[in-house]
């Protein structure tokens, strides 16, 4: 019922709990690692920044691979005082020779390369007929191009394994008013199977699909579309980055050493039709 209390958030899922160095040793690039705040005032910390923040404090070796330089720096300083190093490397994930040369960053200021998020993703048009061709293209540029290039440059970089952790949404699932959206991750399913048939046994690949996190590009998908505020859940309330953050911290991680070519949902049942 509505009255139901909500459960109080933990540590974790605040950005407050300390290391256990789950990837001591590792060298993590995360593109995506930066943040856009969309005018907001007090924005509050978006996906591939918590990721970023989080891999560090666990003991990994960071790049923060992003096309905004500026965003990607703030990230790797707020990094900074977590035990990993940071490096930034400043790039467009859809063009396949800045995404090529992020890799190549990583390999040389890390020393190598043992996992990758790729963290990118736009949403253009309203409904089918009101989007263009070029939104269309645009779209699945950003959201499906980037993913391939780097799984493709990551697979050659990682002779020795490692994993790569595509991040989609639960919009693949669900028809929602940004169908060039939905439609670029849903395709993302497919990529990650293939991505995890062909690094297999070495270097596995999972897809991790949020619902409704409480991120500046959350909050500005809220302005654009009300509904989305309206929205219940099990666990009636929007997830946080940091939340994000952990699940694709476990699938980096060694505990999730026999889960590959899988999609991990992280939505607090906002798919699963039960309301409370």
């Amino acid at each position: 019922m509505s009255d139901r209390p909500v459960a109080p958030l933990p540590a974790a899922a605040q950005g407050t709990a300390p290391g256990r160095g789950r990837l001591a040793g590792r060298r993590i690039l995360v593109v995506g690692g930066g943040q856009v705040d969309h005018g907001l005032d007090d924005p509050p910390i978006g996906n591939g920044r918590a990721m970023a923040v989080l891999f560090a404090r666990e003991g990994a070796a960071v790049a923060i691979g992003d096309v905004d330089e500026a965003g990607a720096r703030a990230t790797a300083e707020l990094a900074g005082g977590e035990p990993g190093r940071t490096v930034v490397a400043v790039g467009d994930a859809a063009a396949e020779e800045d995404m090529e040369a992020m890799v190549a960053t990583t390999v040389r200021e890390l020393g190598g390369i043992d996992g990758i998020v790729l963290n990118v993703g736009i949403g253009a048009g309203h409904l089918l007929r009101e989007t263009s061709v070029e939104d269309w293209d645009r779209v699945m540029a950003v959201n499906l191009r980037s993913h391939f290039l780097g799984a493709k440059h990551a697979l050659a970089a990682m002779a020795g394994g490692g994993a790569i952790v595509f991040i989609g949404s639960v919009a693949a699932r669900e028809v929602l008013p940004f169908p060039a959206y939905g439609a670029s991750k849903a395709a993302l399913e497919s990529l990650c199977r293939q991505a995890a048939a062909e690094g297999g046994p070495l270097v596995r690949a999972n897809l991790l699909m949020p619902g409704l996190i409480d991120t500046s590009l959350g909050r500005l998908a809220s302005a654009v579309n009300p509904g989305r505020d309206r929205a219940t859940m099990t666990l009636r309330r929007q997830g946080t980055a940091w939340e994000v953050a952990y699940a694709a911290l476990y699938l980096l991680s060694d505990e999730a050493s026999y889960v590959t070519g899988q999609s991990l949902i992280v939505d607090g049942g906002l798919t699963t039709g039960w309301r409370r």
